[in-house]
């Protein structure tokens, strides 16, 4: 992606449904388990660079005794450093009694992270600083193991200050960290727990606990969590707009956020992995044993198409072979743009991201390519020999590695126009593959969102090799609207498409609808309304698509540059066609799954407008 998106978060949930010294005894080790969950977080370390943490839960502790522990870090290598300092233990600990390893249970009293129940969190903040205070897990202790409780997850909230003045209302206190949805969606869960074990402490009701927190939760989410009983569980929101996958086995029960890592943790294949279903909760008991409950109102299901497009892992073999399609429904569009001129053209992409969908590219191009073969063959009748034959049987879609990411480019110097000189060399070109004046260029790009990277680096990087033209290709419909379920993704000045439609409006005179919809959103604000429409919809519905594009094309268009430059968008339509399961699509339509979108999408207009720079949750 040449415009960076601040990334989805990611959890690994673990739990070992046999004694520890099982482990010992099956794979030679006692850290079985805490080995497994540091591959799975390895194993997701691009969904999370602002910090890591993990969580465990000991079963069947004497009363007195350490039952919940937790780490967390935001140093680089974050993964690294909380596992350096398990392993440290463990070493401290061999110290004092060198055969430790072979007492699992002793070494379980011994060891601080050692434990049957795991979680563990990767971090990319959308909300609050990268300090190691808003690191996930959280955790509300209590002398009493019933009312502990870990939380991680991969979510925003919009409602958070809602969840809050709840528990306040209801505890008639104050809560610290009131700016955290993590920290909002844990007193809640922990009121309802409370609640629970005062009503019933020997049979904790999870699903009731899940069901009266979540259906006050505004937002999309994956959540994982441990009880200091033992019990644990991972949920997912009824629009299942967040990711979530799991494996059970006689020895392990394991979620993950992406499917790959527990294929690959496990060692298993893709048929016995199962997607969590949106609207339910995997509540694991203490005991080991499991179930798979509803807990909020089935409704239709949302997720997050951005998944497929860029933030899930490719080598998930659903999301490589959508992506590959997403590429080559676009090949009509791009073969139109260069007039079908194969033989004076050359495709490439942006790394990394977009490699899956420019093999798709290609394949669309490839079989337009074959059918003109067969067709100029078959007009030859048998006026040919073997060399005109070979030559035609020969012709191949020109691929060449253009752009190659170089290593991040930091300048000392503060004037813009330096710095702008320098965010041109992000990208480097391989030169020589261009014939001046005669190629043209194809790139694809997995989408578009500030079109920063485009103006000042790469569409002037490309010129510099000569071609006549330049036709910029994404994957994504065109970025619209802000999201609020996690991306970090969130105001409305920074996307091209706006601030072209803006300059649409001012060139055909209707500059005076964004004081409209202004005023609409600011009695909608007075009259506590704002999540009834999606108002900023009414800027967009004056101009096609297509003109949209245009004026992009024309806005990430450098003065300088020479080539011409197309810019095409994927539609709506074939967006759904290539991934039909991730019809999640606000980003681009507006059309949010919960009433929270609207608020959101409506604030950061306001906040345009107002020319204030903050989120609009």
């Amino acid at each position: 992606m040449s415009d960076e998106i601040l990334h989805e978060c990611g959890i690994a949930y673990l739990r070992l449904r046999k004694p520890l010294e099982y482990y010992h005894k099956q794979y030679g080790t006692a850290f079985w388990g805490l080995n497994k969950l540091y591959l799975m977080m390895e194993k997701q370390h691009n969904r999370g660079q602002d910090g890591a943490g993990i969580a465990t839960v000991k079963l069947n502790m004497p009363e007195g005794h350490p039952f919940m522990k937790r780490i967390r870090s935001n140093v680089t290598q974050s993964i690294a450093d909380i596992f350096k300092i398990v392993q440290q233990e463990i070493e401290d600990v061999e110290k004092l009694r060198p055969d430790i390893r072979n007492y699992p249970n002793l070494l379980k009293g011994y060891l601080s992270y050692m434990g049957e129940v795991m979680m563990g969190h990767l971090r990319y903040g959308t909300q609050g600083k990268n300090n190691i205070e808003n690191c996930h897990p959280f955790v509300k202790g209590d002398v009493s193991p019933l009312k502990s409780i870990a939380l991680a997850g991969n979510f925003n909230l919009v409602n958070t200050q809602e969840l809050f003045a709840f528990v306040n209302q209801q505890e008639d206190t104050s809560i610290d960290n009131c700016e955290s949805d993590l920290s909002a969606m844990l007193e809640v869960i922990h009121f309802f727990l409370k609640e629970a074990v005062e009503a019933d402490a020997a049979n904790l009701n999870w699903v009731d606990i899940l069901s009266k927190a979540t259906n006050k939760f505004d937002g999309g989410f994956v959540v994982e969590g441990l009880c200091g009983n033992g019990d644990s569980f991972v949920l997912r929101d009824k629009h299942g707009i967040r990711p979530a996958f799991y494996y059970i086995d006689e020895e392990t029960i394991a979620v993950a956020s992406e499917r790959p890592v527990l294929m690959t943790a496990f060692k298993t294949t893709i048929e016995n992995i199962k997607e969590l279903p949106a609207g339910h909760a995997l509540i694991v008991k203490a005991d080991g044993s499991y179930t798979l409950e509803r807990i909020m109102e089935e409704t239709e299901k949302k997720a997050c198409s951005f998944e497929r497009i860029y933030f899930s892992r490719g080598s998930d073999a659903e999301i490589y072979n959508e992506r590959k399609q997403l590429g080559r429904l676009l090949s009509e569009k791009v073969l139109k743009s260069i007039n079908h001129d194969l033989r004076n053209t050359i495709f490439s992409f942006i790394p990394n991201t977009a490699e899956v969908a420019f093999y798709g590219l290609i394949k669309g191009a490839e079989a337009y390519l074959n059918e003109i073969k067969i067709q100029r063959i078959q007009s030859w009748d048998k006026d040919f020999d073997e060399e005109k034959l070979r030559e035609m049987i020969e012709r191949r879609v020109r691929i060449e590695k253009i752009a190659i990411k170089d290593v991040k480019m930091r300048t000392f110097i503060t004037e813009e126009s330096a710095r702008n000189e320098m965010v041109q060399h992000v990208y480097d070109i391989t030169y020589g593959t261009v014939r001046a004046e005669i190629d043209s260029l194809v790139i694809i790009d997995d989408s578009i969102v500030r079109g920063t990277t485009l103006r000042e680096s790469i569409i002037r990087m490309l010129d510099r090799l000569g071609p006549k033209k330049i036709t910029v290709v994404s994957s994504a419909p065109q970025i619209r609207y802000p999201d609020c379920y996690g991306i970090d993704m969130s105001k409305m000045g920074d996307f091209i498409a706006f601030q072209a439609t803006v300059e649409l409006l001012k060139e055909n005179n209707k500059a005076h609808l964004l004081d409209d919809v202004y005023a609409e959103c600011l009695q909608a604000q007075k009259s506590n309304t704002l999540t009834s429409e999606n108002f900023v919809k009414k800027i967009y519905k004056q101009f096609s698509v297509d003109a949209i594009s245009l004026k992009i094309g024309q806005m990430l268009r450098p003065e300088d540059v020479h080539a011409e430059i197309d810019l095409i968008y994927q539609s709506i339509e074939d967006l759904h066609s290539a991934c039909p399961h991730n019809k999640g699509d606000w980003y681009f339509t507006g059309d949010y799954p919960t009433p929270g979108g609207n608020a959101v999408v409506n604030k950061a207009f306001m906040n345009y407008m107002e020319g204030k720079d903050g989120r609009g949750y």
